[in-house]
């Protein structure tokens, strides 16, 4: 799971970078606006990948201890 995650922001890295490249040469300010939304968006994956993460680790270990 963690290889597709990771490919997934790869590309919205690449792809984000494409864009802020266009941006540039084309000096169009919502190309810039998009490759910096996108690369959000690639951050917020990997955020939210490592919390539900954590999130489900300690779920799995209430469930299984015992009272």
């Amino acid at each position: 799971m963690l290889i597709s995650i990771l490919i997934i922001d790869v590309a919205l890295v690449a792809w984000s970078l494409h864009l802020m490249q266009e941006a540039i040469a084309q000096r169009e300010f919502s190309l810039m606006l998009a490759g910096t939304l996108v690369a959000a968006s690639a951050a917020a994956l990997l955020v939210v990948y490592f919390l539900m993460g954590s999130c489900l680790s300690h779920l799995t270990a209430i469930s299984q201890h015992t009272y």
